[in-house]
C-alpha cells in the first residue's frame, strides 16, 4: 500500500516524503498488510454494522438531508503520541476553568468587564447571555460540565484552539462507537500499540453530575434530557443514558412542584436531582425563556434558583460558546488564572472595531468569516474557495452588520490518509474535538472525536456538512510490562424507536433547532 506523500500541509501519520513519521511507524507496517482490498471489505461491513445499529447522521457533504446515512468512520486511525497528548490536556484544563470562571463573572460581579478586558456591551448583546439566571451560582459552582473545545493543527504542526463548545457538545457517541468498530473491524491495527482508552466517559460523566447534584437521601438521581427522537443527534442522547444506567427523558415526563423537579414514573413522582439537557437555553422553561417553547418544562428555572437541582451544562453557559468572545479566551486565562496560555487561539479579528474591519474588508479573499453565535459550520466563508461575486455580496453583509461577524486567518489544516470505497489512500484535512469532564475535577478523554472532510481538499470537517470522523489513538507511554487501566466493556445500545405520533410543524422546527448533532 502506498502511503501519498503530502502537499505543503501538516500530514500527522507521514512526513513530506510519504515516510511515516516514527510513532506511527506500526501502524503503517499494519495498513500494508491489510491492502487496498482488506479496508474496502472492513468498510463493507462497517456500513452494515452502523445501519443495523442505527448509527446514522442525516447529512451529505451539501448538509441536505438523507436518510439512513451510516455515519462515516475512516479506517485509518489518528494517532498522537503521550508527550503531545499531555500538553494538549494542560491547554485544554487551563482553557476549562478560565472559560467556566468567566461565566461566573458576568452573571455575578462582572470583574473583568469592570477591568476593560472584555466590554460589557459585547456580553449583554450575546444571543445565549441569560438574564433569566443573573445572581445564580449553580451547585458547585460548576457550569462548564461538559465541554468539547475544537483544536487543529497548522502548517508547522502546532496545535491551536478554533473555537470553544461549552453549550451542547456533540459527538462523544461516536468516540466511543468508533472505538468499539475499529476493535471489532480491525484488530490487527492494536497489535503492538498501548492505546489509552476511551470507554470510562460515561462512568466519569455520571460521577460528575452526581458530584454537582444538590444534597439528596441517598444516590442522586440524574437524567437524560433530550428534544426528542426527531432530534438530529437523538442517537447519541439515548446512547449516553443507556451507558450512564440513567432515564432518557423529555418535556412531558418532567415536571416541577414547589421549586422541585420531578419525574413522572409508573410509581409516582420521582425526585430529579441533576439534568443532563441536550437542548439550548431558549427551549428550557416558557416561563422565564423563550414563552413558545414546545420543549420545555415550565417552572425549571424556578427550580434551578432555589438551588433544587443541577443542569448540565447550567443555564447562561452559552455565553461562552460565541466566535466573538472566544477572541478573548487568552485574556481570560491571565485575568482569572494569573497564567500564560497553553494554548493559542487562530488569530482573529473582531469586525465590530472600525479599524479591524477594514483591515478584513481588504484581505476577504485570504480569510475565513464567520458568524458570531452560529455552530455547525452554518454560514462559513473561506475567501479563497468564494467567488469575485461571493466576496462582493459576503462585504455588503459585513458592512451593514459587523458586530455579528469575525474572521479568523486561514489555518491549512493537517492531514490524515484516509480510505476511499476502494480501500485507496488519499489526504484528507482533520479538526480533533477532545471532551472534558468537569465535576470535582476536570478529566479529558483521550483522543476525542477527529472529524475528517471527506470531500478532495475541503476543509469544512462538521458532520452536519458532510464530513466523517476516525479513531483518535492517544498512545500511552507507561513502560513495556505495565498494567493497563482497566474500563468496562463499551455495551451496543438497542437501535433506538424513531417512530412517532403527531407533531406540530412548529414542535418539530424547535427540535431541528436544538442540539443538532455534531457541529
Amino acid at each position: 500500500m502506498t502511503l501519498p506523500a503530502t502537499a505543503p500541509f501538516y500530514d500527522e501519520l507521514v512526513d513530506h516524503d510519504g515516510s511515516p513519521r516514527p510513532h506511527c511507524a506500526g501502524l503503517v507496517e499494519a495498513l500494508n498488510r491489510i491492502g487496498h482490498e482488506g479496508l474496502a471489505a472492513a468498510g463493507r461491513r462497517r456500513d452494515a454494522i452502523f445501519l443495523q445499529q442505527g448509527i446514522t447522521y442525516e447529512a451529505d457533504e451539501a448538509g441536505r438531508v438523507v436518510k439512513d446515512r451510516p455515519f462515516p468512520l475512516d479506517l485509518v486511525p489518528r494517532v498522537i503520541p503521550a508527550r503531545e497528548w499531555a500538553a494538549i490536556e494542560r491547554g485544554l484544563r487551563q482553557r476549562i476553568r478560565a472559560l467556566n470562571a468567566f461565566i461566573d463573572d458576568v452573571h455575578h460581579g462582572r470583574e473583568i468587564a469592570r477591568a476593560g478586558i472584555v466590554p460589557w456591551t459585547l456580553v449583554v448583546s450575546r444571543s445565549q447571555f441569560a438574564r433569566a439566571v443573573h445572581g445564580i451560582r449553580p451547585p458547585g459552582g460548576v457550569y462548564c460540565h461538559v465541554a468539547g473545545c475544537d483544536l487543529v493543527r497548522d502548517v508547522g504542526g502546532t496545535w491551536r484552539v478554533l473555537e470553544d463548545n461549552v453549550r451542547t457538545p456533540s459527538g462523544i457517541s461516536y468516540v466511543l462507537e468508533n472505538r468499539a468498530a475499529m476493535t471489532r473491524l480491525l484488530p490487527q491495527l492494536f497489535a503492538g500499540h498501548r492505546v489509552r482508552p476511551v470507554d470510562h466517559y460515561p462512568q466519569l460523566l455520571l460521577a460528575a453530575l452526581r458530584a454537582v447534584a444538590p444534597a439528596a437521601e441517598g444516590e442522586a438521581t440524574v437524567v437524560v434530557w433530550t428534544p426528542g427522537s426527531l432530534n438530529p443527534a437523538y442517537f447519541e442522547h439515548a446512547f449516553l443514558a443507556r451507558q450512564m444506567g440513567v432515564e432518557l427523558v423529555e418535556a412531558s415526563d418532567l415536571v416541577v412542584r414547589d421549586d422541585v423537579l420531578y419525574m413522572r414514573t409508573t410509581s409516582g413522582l420521582q425526585r430529579v436531582d441533576a439534568v443532563y439537557r441536550r437542548l439550548d437555553d431558549d427551549f428550557l422553561d416558557p416561563l422565564e425563556l423563550r414563552p413558545d417553547s414546545l420543549l420545555g418544562v415550565p417552572g425549571l428555572v424556578r427550580a434551578y434558583r432555589s438551588g433544587n437541582v443541577a443542569i448540565a451544562n447550567a443555564i447562561g453557559t452559552g455565553v461562552a460558546d460565541d466566535e466573538a468572545v472566544y477572541h478573548y479566551v487568552p485574556e481570560m486565562i491571565r485575568f482569572y488564572l494569573g497564567e500564560e496560555p497553553e494554548l493559542q487561539n487562530v488569530t482573529t479579528y473582531l469586525l465590530s472595531d472600525p479599524e479591524q474591519l477594514e483591515h478584513v474588508l481588504g484581505r476577504l479573499g485570504e480569510l475565513v468569516v464567520k458568524p458570531t453565535g452560529e455552530s455547525g459550520g452554518k454560514g462559513v466563508f473561506i475567501g479563497p474557495q468564494c467567488s469575485e461575486e461571493e466576496l462582493e455580496g459576503l462585504a455588503d453583509v459585513i458592512r451593514r452588520r459587523p458586530e455579528r461577524w469575525i474572521a479568523q486567518e486561514l489555518v491549512r489544516l493537517s492531514t490524515v490518509p484516509t480510505a476511499d470505497a476502494e480501500g485507496r489512500l488519499h489526504p484528507r484535512h482533520v479538526d480533533l474535538r477532545p471532551f472534558a469532564v468537569f465535576g470535582e475535577t476536570i478529566e479529558i478523554i483521550p483522543g476525542g472525536l477527529t472529524r475528517v472532510a471527506m470531500t478532495p481538499g475541503s476543509m469544512i470537517v462538521n458532520s452536519s456538512r458532510g464530513g466523517g470522523s476516525k479513531d483518535t489513538w492517544v498512545l500511552d507511554d507507561a513502560p513495556a510490562g505495565a498494567p493497563r487501566r482497566r474500563t468496562a466493556p463499551v455495551e451496543q445500545p438497542a437501535l433506538p424507536d424513531l417512530r412517532f405520533g403527531a407533531w406540530s410543524a412548529q414542535a418539530q422546527q424547535q427540535q431541528d433547532r436544538v442540539g443538532a448533532g455534531v457541529g
